[in-house]
């Protein structure tokens, strides 16, 4: 799914934002959560969603094999193009075409959300 600005979407989930904090110091008095069903409009795309740990181990070990692995022993070889076999669904996921981004919307509310992940939002 591609959102674009101006774009209406909806809030696929119920979404906790975190501590509603009150006073000079700070004191804990609610947690602030926005419930699923909220309908709101996109004012902006930041841009794609960074890489996960898992996708940068499995670019880092793989430029390390092709680089270096004809002169790793073979039980290091080994080892390594295990690790790497272990991390190539998540790499594979994150190549996937139609990128996730993160949106900044403004709800009906006047609640605004911002570097919200796509995947919680349905376009209207």
């Amino acid at each position: 799914m591609t959102l674009e600005e101006g774009r209406r979407v909806r809030l696929t989930e119920d979404l906790g934002i975190g501590e509603a904090t009150a006073g000079e110091l700070g004191t804990v008095v609610g947690f602030l959560s926005l419930g699923a069903g909220i309908e709101g409009t996109v004012e902006g795309v930041d841009g794609e969603l960074p890489q996960s740990e898992d996708a940068r181990e499995y670019e880092r070990l793989k430029a390390l094999l092709e680089d270096y692995g004809h002169t790793m022993p073979a039980a290091s070889r080994t080892r390594l193009e295990a690790e790497i076999a272990a991390l190539e669904p998540t790499w594979a996921a994150h190549q996937e075409p139609g990128a996730r981004a993160t949106v900044r919307v403004r709800w009906d509310n006047g609640l605004v959300l911002d570097r919200a992940h796509q995947d919680i939002l349905t376009p209207l």
